[in-house]
């Protein structure tokens, strides 16, 4: 993915249309790399979500404090597959501290996702977001 977080929220502030948001936030899941085949698997897929994602994070400098993680996903929905690119951007490349200490609800709350997305997306987001937290006190561990 080559957009920053930075860059994705001064992005959606630009967009001040939904429509435009959608299609944009459909865009953010066509710039993730993509996931292989054999990581589609169901170690890497995300409970709760009603559409099909994957995450698969990588574990570097461990284990303790200099724990960095790296995430790559996938979902078989536009919409959520950019749902996806956002929380790697949110959270890729941060060790685990900063990933637990990171509030991704409220990066979504300002860019109005969480008032815009359907019960069932808010709830898959929540799964995502508790998987990567899961992810990261694991690698704390």
């Amino acid at each position: 993915m080559s957009e920053s977080l930075d860059e994705i929220v001064a992005n959606f502030e630009l967009l001040d249309e939904w429509d435009d948001r959608y299609r944009y936030l459909i865009e953010l899941g066509r710039t993730l790399a993509p996931l292989p085949d054999e990581a589609h698997n169901d170690a890497n897929k995300v409970r709760g979500c009603a559409s099909q994602v994957w995450l698969e994070t990588h574990v570097e400098g461990g284990p303790g404090e200099a724990t960095r993680l790296t995430f790559r996903g996938d979902s078989d929905a536009h919409i959520v597959r950019g749902l996806v690119a956002l929380a790697i951007a949110i959270h890729s490349g941060h060790t685990a501290r900063e990933i637990l200490a990171t509030d991704a609800f409220a990066i979504y709350e300002r860019l109005g996702l969480a008032a815009h997305l359907t019960p069932q997306r808010s709830n898959g987001v929540r799964a995502m977001m508790e998987r990567i937290k899961s992810d990261a006190r694991a690698a704390l561990a």
